[in-house]
C-alpha cells in the first residue's frame, strides 16, 4: 500500500442518465472494470463479475463498469443481455476515465479490471479477461482488510 500512486479520479456520465465522481466512492473499495459490449472477453466474464459484486454488495464494496466504446443502448443492452447490476461510466465521447486511467490501464487494454483501494489508489490489476472469480474475490478482500 504504500507505494500506490496518487488516487483515480474522474467523473462521467452513466448509462442510466446521471453522473457519477469516483471520490463518491472513497472509503469503500471500488472494482472498476474497463469494457465495451463488442469485446468478446467482455462478454465472457461479465457473468463472473456480477457474481462477485452480489456476493460484495453492501460489504463496503462498490462496482462501475468504464464503457469505453458504446452509447448508452448498447450498455444498457448489454448489462440487460448479461444481467449486469451496477452502473458504467460511458467514456466514449468525453474520455475522462481513459486519461485519469493512463498509465495504469492501456487504451487498448479491455478488458481489465482494477480493485481499487480505500482511498482511491489502485490496488490491484487484472489485464485481460477474468480467468477466475476466486482470484478477483481474493484481491478484494485483501483490499477490504487494509485500513
Amino acid at each position: 500500500p504504500d507505494e500506490r500512486g496518487d488516487p483515480i479520479r474522474f467523473e462521467g456520465p452513466l448509462e442510466t442518465g446521471g453522473t457519477v465522481d469516483t471520490a463518491d466512492y472513497l472509503g469503500s473499495v471500488l472494482v472498476l472494470n474497463i469494457w465495451y459490449a463488442g469485446c468478446a472477453p467482455c462478454r465472457a466474464e461479465a457473468p463472473d463479475l456480477q457474481a462477485v459484486w452480489e456476493e460484495f454488495e453492501g460489504r463496503g464494496v462498490q462496482f462501475l463498469g468504464v464503457n469505453v466504446r458504446d452509447q448508452a443502448t448498447t450498455a444498457l443492452a448489454f448489462a440487460e443481455t448479461y444481467g449486469i447490476t451496477y452502473p458504467s461510466v460511458l467514456d466514449v465521447e468525453e474520455g475522462a476515465a481513459q486519461l485519469a486511467l493512463s498509465g495504469v490501464v492501456a487504451p487498448n487494454a479491455v478488458p481489465t479490471t482494477l480493485v481499487i483501494d480505500k482511498q482511491g489508489r489502485t490496488a490491484s490489476r487484472i489485464l485481460g479477461r477474468l480467468e477466475s472469480a476466486g482470484i478477483l474475490r481474493s484481491l478484494i478482500e485483501t483490499a477490504l482488510e487494509e485500513d
